[in-house]
């Protein structure tokens, strides 16, 4: 299923929707997915977009796409990607910590500052130095706790493009100080458009919680990242049952990959991607088979 939340124009009231060829089929379902998904298992979600569906909408009577899960309780985002993290390093003249490779790590980042596709987003005014970073968000779908092996994937609903927008400046003041990332990352995370739940990527599926899923980001209409979903050197399963052990994931939590290699203005350099993110600039990021997410910067 390609699910999304969307405000149609003319109507107050968001809607859950099934994407697909014939356009938005409306869901008899709350439009809030975590509170579908707190009521509902995933096969009964399934099941009530295989049947009891309205007419299809065109997607040009869309007012406005909202994140596929507007609430969730949690939002850890990882550090998987070690093309990423050793370029980073690299650049500020650090090797590798041993540590990075025994466990996943993750911050909690702000769950009240999801913003949806398409949805303008404001440079924050204490910033010069505005990046994206093109990721990949598992959202789980059933309760777990020190999940291991299959029930860590088992635990995963679909997933969703992520944009966990930084400001590069703020960050690296405030993590000098041992603590952190905040309010570097404090003010709006993009995903979207929508949510592809896994049994529409079982023929990408390569390992367990292991797709091989092209990823690329674009500024201004010109390519400046890609990579895959592949490279992950933490898997979405080992993702989960770190995020699990010893602490419950709820429906609706978010869990995101961290950013790809060359997935962010830090790695590729300023100098080599026309400047940080500017108002009136647009980031596109795309994942294959899941979707391109659009933000423009005011």
């Amino acid at each position: 299923m390609r699910l999304a939340v969307v405000q149609f124009v003319g109507e107050a009231d968001p809607r859950l929707v099934l994407h697909d060829s014939r356009g938005l089929l409306p869901l008899e379902l709350p439009a809030n997915l975590r509170t579908a998904l707190e009521n509902h298992c995933p096969d009964a979600i399934r099941r009530a977009a295989e049947s009891g569906m309205r007419p299809p909408l065109p997607i040009e009577s869309v007012q406005r796409w909202l994140p596929p899960v507007i609430d969730p309780r949690t939002f850890r985002d990882f550090y998987a990607f070690e093309q990423h993290v050793k370029t980073c390093r690299a650049n500020r003249g650090l090797a590798m910590v041993p540590e990075w490779y025994k466990a996943p790590v993750f911050y909690f980042s702000n769950p009240t500052t999801l913003r949806g596709h398409n949805e303008p987003v404001c440079r924050p005014r204490s910033t010069r130095a505005l990046d994206f970073e093109l990721e990949v968000a598992a959202v789980i779908g059933q309760a777990v706790e020190n999940a291991e092996g299959a029930e860590a994937e088992s635990a995963i609903f679909g997933f969703t493009v992520l944009n966990d927008l930084s400001a590069r400046d703020l960050q690296a003041e405030e993590m000098k100080c041992g603590l952190g990332p905040a309010k570097g990352k404090d003010f709006a995370t993009v995903i979207g458009p929508g949510l592809v739940t896994i049994d529409e990527l079982v023929k990408r599926r390569i390992a367990p919680g292991r797709y091989d899923l092209a990823m690329c980001a674009r500024k201004n209409g010109r390519e400046i990242s890609r990579g895959n979903m592949r490279d992950m050197y933490f898997d979405f399963t080992q993702l989960i049952c770190h995020a699990s052990r010893d602490a419950a994931l709820f429906p609706g939590d978010l869990i995101g990959s961290g950013t790809v290699g060359t997935g962010c203005i830090l790695e590729l350099r300023p100098e080599n991607t026309s400047g940080w993110l500017e108002p009136g600039d647009v980031i596109e990021l795309e994942i294959e088979h899941i979707g391109v997410l659009r933000t423009p910067i005011i």
